[in-house]
């Protein structure tokens, strides 16, 4: 189902739903960042919630957008992310699921979430989701169609407290079905690193919720990891950089 055009979610003016950086990296790594945005479009009336509100780790995965940038040019990588909020629609969930456009998140309502028609679902799904899976298969497909290896790394950033307990890990690497091999070696690697606290399938694990890497990577055979970095560590430029930098050095070594 696709809306008509006068019922598009995004106005011409307002940023596209997905960006491709480094485009034409010669590595084999393809960095996603699923919630690497927190714009809301226009017409949601940013979602009824306070600007502050939108800055929280609910509304996106904080610097994730800085690190992805920094280590697709490290790693020449081809870096897709998404501008638009998770809250708007969670581009790591299954469209069709009540996660991907809640109502709560982490204790506080979203109040342009309740009660949605089917048709406001819809637009969302048609605007931001679809694209952004879109790009990304394109993207597999013609590195398949030009005998080039593809492994899939999605970033993402998480909350140092949650519901009041202290998370200890500072990069967590998740993993499922499929081929784990490059996921299982990246655990490995990060784990001989000195102050670094690793978590195996920590803070959360990888499962049913999870879309993105299921759905491009365990359905074509791609090796793939998840990566979880807290959020504290790269809040800034500087964070970022350092954490870059680790992740570069340990993802080449663990792909060999």
């Amino acid at each position: 189902m696709t809306m008509p055009d006068c019922e598009a979610l995004l106005d011409r003016d307002e940023p596209a739903p997905v960006a491709t950086i480094n485009a034409g990296g010669g590595s084999p790594f393809l960095l996603v960042g699923d919630h690497a945005g927190n714009a809301v479009p226009r017409k949601l009336n940013a979602l009824g919630l306070p600007a502050e509100v939108r800055e929280r780790h609910i509304s996106w995965d904080i610097g994730v957008r800085g690190l992805g940038e920094m280590l697709a040019a490290r790693l020449d990588a081809t870096f897709v992310h998404q501008h638009y909020s998770r809250l708007v629609i969670d581009c790591n969930r299954d469209p069709a699921s009540a996660d991907a456009l809640p109502d709560m998140s982490d204790g506080t309502p979203v109040p342009g979430n309740g009660g949605l028609a089917a048709i406001d679902r819809q637009r969302r799904i048609d605007g931001i989701h679809a694209p952004y899976h879109a790009r990304v298969a394109t993207i597999i497909a013609e590195r398949a169609r030009d005998h080039r290896p593809t492994i899939l790394i999605a970033l993402h950033s998480f909350t140092p407290v949650m519901g009041g307990v202290r998370r200890p890990w500072h990069v967590g690497v998740l993993h499922s079905e499929g081929e784990t091999g490059f996921a299982l070696a990246l655990l490995r690697v990060l784990r001989r690193q000195a102050n670094v606290t690793v978590g195996d399938n920590e803070p959360y694990r990888m499962d049913g919720t999870d879309y993105t890497v299921p759905h491009h990577a365990f359905r074509r055979g791609l090796p793939y990891a998840e990566l979880e970095v807290r959020q504290d560590l790269i809040a800034d430029t500087e964070g970022q950089r350092l954490w870059a930098e680790r992740l570069r050095a340990a993802i080449l070594t663990a792909a060999g």
